[in-house]
């Protein structure tokens, strides 16, 4: 009997990624809530079982969907960077990847900061994290080297940076602030938190 084809095989490899295109897809477009193994099954056309091979429950799926995004805004960091730049350039530049990704990937990112993983995989997203927030500490650190910035902790310095950025992209993320707007004043943004807020 030939399968119908809503429940086509998948080649061995390519259901994973399947799964979750398909994930993300609804992620973006329903919210994390929507979020079903089945259901995901039944658009990618395969048993209600098949998902179980590569995610045990719906909480294995939003881990492996945060360590996506985390691995795409790390590589939207690394190539943001040109250490040739002045510092204030190389700071805008990362800010503006980094608020990039956010516009494109509002729902995801909220994902990839929730404070609920599985424990099984707590190191593989601090690690993931490390590599993405590790753009902005080798920029501290090569800056205290050049005398650009004050001395001190760079992870410190680096985690307020950091914070400033991220809580704009939050803003865009959750609807708060426009994405234009946001984009339009950041380079204000950066050289307040590069020169502080009091008057020379």
């Amino acid at each position: 009997m030939t399968p119908m084809p809503s429940q086509r095989p998948y080649h061995h490899g390519d259901l994973r990624a399947a799964l979750l295109t398909g994930a993300e897809r609804t992620l973006r477009d329903r919210g994390a809530a929507a979020l079903s193994l089945r259901e995901l099954a039944r658009e990618t056309g395969v048993s209600h079982a098949a998902p179980g091979r590569h995610f045990k429950d719906k909480q294995a799926l939003l881990d492996a969907l945060a360590l996506t995004g985390f691995e795409r805004l790390a590589q939207a960091l690394e190539g943001a960077d040109e250490p040739a730049r002045p510092l204030e350039r190389r700071l805008a530049a990362l800010a503006r990847a980094y608020l990039g990704f956010a516009v494109d990937n509002a729902a995801l990112l909220e994902l990839m900061f929730a404070r609920k993983h599985d424990p099984d995989v707590s190191e593989q997203l601090a690690a993931a994290v490390d590599r993405s927030v590790g753009s902005f500490t080798r920029l501290i650190a090569d800056a205290q080297r050049r005398g650009e910035i004050v001395a001190g902790d760079p992870e410190r310095i680096t985690l307020a940076a950091a914070a400033g950025i991220h809580g704009l992209a939050a803003f865009v993320a959750n609807g708060s602030l426009p994405p234009d707007e946001a984009l339009a004043g950041l380079d204000e943004h950066v050289h307040l938190l590069l020169h502080g807020l009091r008057p020379r």
